[in-house]
């Protein structure tokens, strides 16, 4: 080998390992306890980070509160489906709310013809109604998830029309031919996994799906033998989702003495038992029934900016764990906005079937 290519070797493997350098963080570190003394049921914390997270959690503005006063607005306005027992004073300060919270750019057109207030003819304002019951629901419903912090249309989409943590199903394999192609949907470095090469569409079994997500026992044989190893690698790869979505490392549900034990873990895994079955309800009740208006509008209305509302097959864009934490162990690091707009819980007709509770 001539000197030149051993240069470039040496270079290289130079580069690469200030690359590698790079992707870890750098010390110190913080940990903070969450269990029992000497279980290492604790979260790493990088303290530099700290604002960067602030920022990103930040709280808008509220607007201002009114007195209940005046008519009832489906007294006064037409076609007022679910919010029409607010007042005309509550429901103004509830739309301008919710203009702020998912299209402040857009503003009151990106749901409604302003010759026409009351028409239905632009799709968001069928998704916005159907979007109102499913955030009454969670907060009357899922208090096993969300206690009484709850949920607002903010909570999700922080200023954007469309979320930006969200999934559709996924099972085209990343090569088309020959004996690779056979992924068994994994062996692709994904970010819906933390960047592993686990399985990178878990979310259809466990999120749309009620497959059971178990893994370890306390016997030491099964027959037959379930769970198996793939069993365990989309565990794994909802595990990943899990932990990057809250920011969070795998002590703060479980003791890693014992994986299975319920009775061993802190109690943030029971809120997340809830939570699982609280997204397996959003999507499937309220997400997917709005399948026809979405592949109508794949990218969104004309009054709106081009952004994908369905996925590879058609399917809308779902919600994940990620949708709602996006990086912070609570939404919004646990800030009640439910607070400052009880209008929310005043939602009227959420005509879905009572969530399955398993």
């Amino acid at each position: 080998m001539s000197y030149a290519l051993k240069a470039a070797g040496a270079a290289a493997a130079l580069i690469g390992g200030f690359a590698l350098l790079f992707t870890f963080e750098r010390p110190p570190m913080d940990t903070v306890q969450l269990g029992y003394r000497g279980l290492g049921i604790e979260q790493v914390v990088n303290p530099r980070l700290e604002q960067v997270t602030l920022a990103k959690n930040a709280i808008p503005a509220v607007v201002p509160q009114v007195g209940a006063v005046g008519p009832k607005a489906g007294a006064i306005y037409k076609n007022v489906q679910v919010l029409g027992d607010l007042t005309v004073t509550q429901f103004a300060r509830t739309m301008a709310a919710l203009t702020s919270w998912v299209a402040p750019e857009q503003g009151c057109n990106y749901c409604h013809n302003p010759n026409n207030m009351a028409s239905d003819e632009i799709y968001t304002k069928v998704v916005a109604r159907r979007m109102l019951q499913m955030t009454a629901r969670i907060n009357a419903e899922w208090k096993s998830h969300v206690q009484e912090t709850g949920v607002t249309c903010y909570t999700c989409h922080r200023g954007q029309p469309v979320p930006a943590y969200s999934w559709a199903r996924n099972d085209t394999p990343p090569r088309a031919a020959g004996l690779s192609v056979g992924t068994a949907g994994q062996n692709l470095a994904s970010g819906s996994v933390g960047l592993t090469s686990l399985p990178y569409d878990p979310f259809t079994p466990y999120l749309s799906g009620d497959a059971q997500i178990r893994v370890q026992t306390p016997a030491p044989r099964v027959t037959p033998v379930k769970p198996g190893i793939k069993d365990a690698e989309w565990t794994y790869g909802l595990m990943m989702h899990m932990s990057t979505s809250l920011g969070v490392v795998c002590t703060y549900c479980h003791n890693s003495r014992a994986w299975y034990s319920w009775e061993e873990s802190p109690p943030q895994r029971t809120n997340a038992w809830h939570g699982i079955r609280m997204v397996r309800d959003v999507n499937n009740n309220f997400i997917t029934p709005l399948q026809p208006q979405w592949a109508a509008n794949p990218y969104g209305p004309p009054t709106g900016p081009v952004q994908p509302r369905v996925g590879l097959h058609g399917d809308p864009l779902k919600v994940n764990c990620g949708t709602c934490h996006q990086g912070a162990y609570k939404p919004l690091l646990g800030v009640s906005m439910l607070r400052d707009y009880p209008e929310l819980n005043a939602v009227t007709k959420i005509d879905a079937p009572e969530p399955i509770r398993q």
